[in-house]
């Protein structure tokens, strides 16, 4: 990566990190404390747990069709307003009622989409797998950090005090996300949004995207909804020591992610990777099914979960930047999103209900059946296509000399993408390497300008 966009994906991470401590950070102390509050009940308290994930999920969609809109850092500094906003409600409240509101109002502030549609449009298309991984990775490292960090922190600050404190940090990333991130100019020819919506969702491929999301994230909600119950009653692990299990096969998992990554990219065999991990998923699922009363079988398939895991964390997003059209990034980017979080609440609810008539058992099966429709699936995935980067040094533009190059490179032969970045002075194109000639770019350079 350059270091402009070493850059993007860090800050651009910071504030994905925030939005899932946000969530994750709260989980193991936020029923404790609300069952304090007037109006507690079961059921209060797990729309407490869940709300926030529920409007994630359905204003997923808006932000990502807004951020095609009016930009992606306005929208995005939108929901991270109303993401610290939220914060600051549910700090102050004195009934569950408020605090539903407030996390309600947190997940109002959906700015998933718009992340990762600004991550696309300021990477090159080589280089966003990388970053949709620092994303992929932060879900992961933000769920195994909060897990033991929530309580402490808890009685450190308080459960409100947690809230301030992520309300804070969001008004810190708006500040980052401004002063760090730079503002690509797309070109006016792409940049319609009007039925953008329409096409999202009736394209097949995308469509595959969205189930391959969703149910990624019902197998991770659902396969912890039961993990740690059999870790203590079927391996007599205590709670503390989970952290000793799951830390290890994490770090293993991620070093077998990049490898793996590295090989899909260069080798232009991004469905080939995919469709072995939904594969590897399945298996991992199955060594849990049958070897949870032992500590290796559990690793073992623990292990493989992660792995699979993690490589279809990183590439789900990159396959989307590559099908997706270029005007309706962002508006694709909130189906995926939606779909996303949908997908965790329902495999959390779901699992819940399985594991209470049908016990872990039930939940591991159901996982595997999810498992083989999903596999089934993807086999008939378009294959995203192999393009190479151009970077053409355009030299220091106006926004409006931007817009004019940006139309222009768009419209050459054999460029299907054109991003110029005003601020760095360099323009970012996608090219098919069969019918692009390079010497068209000569006149663009910035000795020529």
């Amino acid at each position: 990566m350059t270091p402009s966009e070493r850059r993007v994906t860090g800050t651009l991470s910071a504030i994905y990190i925030l939005r899932m401590l946000g969530l994750f950070l709260l989980l193991p102390v936020l029923a404790l404390y609300a069952e304090t509050l007037p109006g507690a009940t079961p059921a209060m308290i797990g729309l407490a747990l869940g709300m926030y994930g529920l409007t994630q999920a359905v204003f997923g969609i808006p932000f990502g069709s807004a951020s095609d809109r009016f930009g992606r850092k306005p929208v995005i500094t939108a929901g991270l307003l109303l993401f610290s906003a939220g914060s600051v409600l549910a700090a102050a409240a004195h009934s569950v009622t408020v605090i539903i509101a407030g996390r309600a109002l947190q997940g109002a502030g959906a700015v998933a989409a718009p992340i990762m549609a600004l991550l696309a449009d300021l990477l090159r298309p080589e280089q966003r797998s990388k970053g949709m991984a620092a994303i992929g990775i932060s879900i992961g490292g933000a769920y195994l950090v909060s897990l033991p960090l929530g309580p402490v922190l808890a009685a450190w600050l308080t459960v409100p005090g947690i809230f301030l404190m992520i309300a804070v940090l969001a008004l810190v990333m708006i500040g980052l996300l401004w002063w760090q991130v730079p503002t690509p100019v797309v070109s006016r020819a792409v940049s319609r949004p009007s039925g953008q919506l329409r096409v999202a969702l009736s394209d097949p491929h995308l469509l595959r995207l969205y189930f391959s999301i969703m149910a990624l994230h019902i197998l991770m909600t659902g396969t912890f909804v039961v993990l740690p119950p059999l870790l203590r009653d079927n391996l007599h692990l205590p709670a503390a020591q989970h952290l000793w299990l799951y830390l290890p096969t994490v770090l293993l998992s991620i070093a077998a992610m990049v490898p793996l990554i590295v090989y899909a990219e260069r080798r232009a065999r991004l469905k080939q990777v995919f469709v072995a991990m939904v594969g590897l998923l399945t298996g991992g699922l199955l060594v849990l099914l049958e070897g949870n009363h032992v500590l290796w079988g559990v690793a073992a398939g623990l292990l493989a979960f992660l792995i699979a895991f993690n490589v279809l964390e990183a590439t789900l997003p990159s396959m989307m930047s590559r099908l997706a059209p270029m005007a309706g990034r962002g508006t694709a980017m909130g189906v995926y999103s939606t779909a996303q979080f949908l997908g965790a609440f329902i495999g959390g609810a779901g699992a819940g209900w399985l594991r209470g008539h049908h016990g872990a058992t039930g939940v591991l099966l159901a996982g595997l059946a999810l498992c083989v429709i999903w596999l089934a699936i993807s086999l008939g995935l378009q294959a995203p296509a192999h393009l190479k980067t151009q970077l053409v040094d355009v030299g220091r533009l106006s926004p409006e000399q931007a817009r004019t190059l940006t139309d222009e490179l768009s419209a050459l032969v054999g460029v299907a993408e054109a991003v110029v970045i005003p601020e760095e002075g360099v323009a970012y194109l996608r090219v098919d390497g069969q019918r692009f000639e390079p010497a068209s770019l000569e006149r663009f350079s910035a000795a020529k300008i």
